[in-house]
């Protein structure tokens, strides 16, 4: 009998700022609403973490900065959350000694991160975990924050997709180690609701070179779903919590809760679970939403010739 496995992505998830402080109010729980049972399955759940975890009161200068308190640490570990991707544009907001805060307590508390670290041999350190014997590796990467870029000093994986040498290094040297290897990327412009078409030929060489799926975020909101030589490409899989201000239009508190189950080291099942963010706590989307998430990511899927069920099954045809 083949081993099989369930892989959970979700997009940035956010709890600094007002997330942070409703936490304190209403428990470690409160953020992931009914969402939590699902996460507590057995599986590998993996974020984009869209904050610092540090006591610093020293932001560095720039528009938004989020951070959540040390003890928030407890939000991430009551749902089960196994890997967060840190190659970001807010893992920096509390200068260096914030990164390293977080660094540290993502440690202290056995959550798996890539994609920053004290320089710049750490920020590219892939992490490798094996869930029913099969051996899972994630790289984590950002065009963010330039400025930020681990050298001999603390911060983040940098590339660009007009530069992508170094990270294609990362890749050929870790798929011989593992079975699935997934790439999370915190790429692009806020609030674009398709990618670039350099994004998608980038997108299209890494799965060439042996990515399986790409987790790409930092849009806000959801953008289509390709099915690639069997591998999947998230172009950006928008907000999980967060206390942003709503678009009306765009719609940044819908996503979903996207489920690749694997087996025979492929993709072999992968399903949407609609979302909806309300007062900083997610929950599963029903009626109108639940619709409305799904027939949005039918229409910007079919560009790329995905398709997907009403009921959120998305289909597996190659191209």
């Amino acid at each position: 009998m083949e081993n099989t496995c369930t892989i959970r992505f979700m997009g940035d998830v956010m709890i600094g700022r007002n997330v942070n402080l409703k936490i304190s109010e209403s428990g470690y729980e409160y953020p992931w609403g009914d969402v939590l049972p699902l996460l507590r399955q057995e599986g590998v759940n993996i974020i984009n973490l869209e904050a610092a975890i540090t006591a610093s009161t020293q932001p560095v200068t720039k528009v938004f900065n989020f951070k959540a308190d040390p003890d928030k640490i407890n939000t991430l570990k009551a749902a089960n959350i196994h890997i967060v991707n840190l190659a970001n544009n807010h893992v920096g907001d509390y200068g260096t000694e914030g990164l390293k805060e977080t660094i540290r307590i993502l440690d202290q508390h056995s959550i798996a991160h890539s994609g920053a670290g004290i320089n710049i041999t750490k920020a590219k350190e892939p992490i490798i975990i094996k869930e029913n014997d099969i051996k899972i590796g994630l790289i984590g990467c950002t065009d963010n924050e330039p400025s930020w870029r681990a050298n001999l000093h603390p911060g983040t994986f940098f590339i660009t997709v007009d530069d992508p040498e170094e990270l294609e290094s990362e890749v050929i040297k870790l798929r011989s180690k593992v079975d699935v290897l997934i790439l999370s990327i915190h790429w692009g412009p806020n609030m674009e609701i398709e990618p670039k078409k350099r994004q998608i030929e980038f997108a299209h060489r890494l799965i060439d070179l042996g990515v399986d799926i790409i987790h790409g975020h930092s849009a806000h909101i959801f953008q289509g779903i390709e099915i690639y030589r069997g591998k999947a490409i998230l172009y950006d899989t928008g907000d999980f919590i967060d206390d942003y201000v709503v678009d009306e239009l765009l719609r940044n508190d819908r996503s979903f809760l996207f489920e690749c189950r694997i087996k025979n080291k492929k993709i072999s099942k992968f399903k949407l679970r609609p979302v909806i963010i309300q007062n900083m706590q997610v929950s599963l989307a029903s009626g109108h939403d639940k619709e409305y998430a799904i027939a949005r990511m039918q229409y910007l899927s079919s560009p790329f010739g995905t398709k997907i069920t009403d009921e959120g099954e998305v289909l597996l045809a190659t191209n």
